[in-house]
């Protein structure tokens, strides 16, 4: 098991993360490096396309093709949510508050939620479809 993978399972974001998934009827299916992929998100919050809690990463379907294996290795948008993935390794529960915190700075500063936050500029506003 590697160290994002136990550390969030032990903060339990993961299993956060995994009572989101079946509350959303999301089935969850093994992904790369220990991530866990629970695709047909609809509620209506997050707006985002694709969210992470822990190490599973909930998508809604109009990006599922985004989470398919490819022949060049991961896609950019599974590289920014693996990187949230280890931010939630090294803030447990915290990631939560703090990622609010820097989402609303950003949204004051910016006028939107992601290109000021400092945890979406470290997972890479590109990879995540935000430039």
């Amino acid at each position: 098991m590697d160290l994002r993978r136990l550390l969030n399972t032990l903060n339990l974001t993961t299993p956060a993360g995994l009572l989101l998934a079946r509350a959303g009827g999301c089935p969850v299916e093994h992904g790369p490096d220990g991530l866990l992929l629970a695709g047909g998100w609809t509620f209506p919050l997050p707006k985002a396309a694709a969210f992470t809690v822990g190490n599973v990463i909930l998508y809604r379907d109009r990006v599922a093709r985004s989470f398919l294996p490819g022949p060049d290795g991961p896609s950019a948008l599974l590289r920014h949510e693996a990187r949230h993935a280890g931010q939630y390794a090294g803030l447990g529960m915290a990631f939560l508050p703090l990622y609010f915190l820097a989402a609303g700075l950003s949204k004051l500063r910016t006028g939107d939620p992601a290109s000021g936050n400092v945890f979406e500029r470290l997972a890479g506003l590109e990879d995540g479809g935000y430039q």
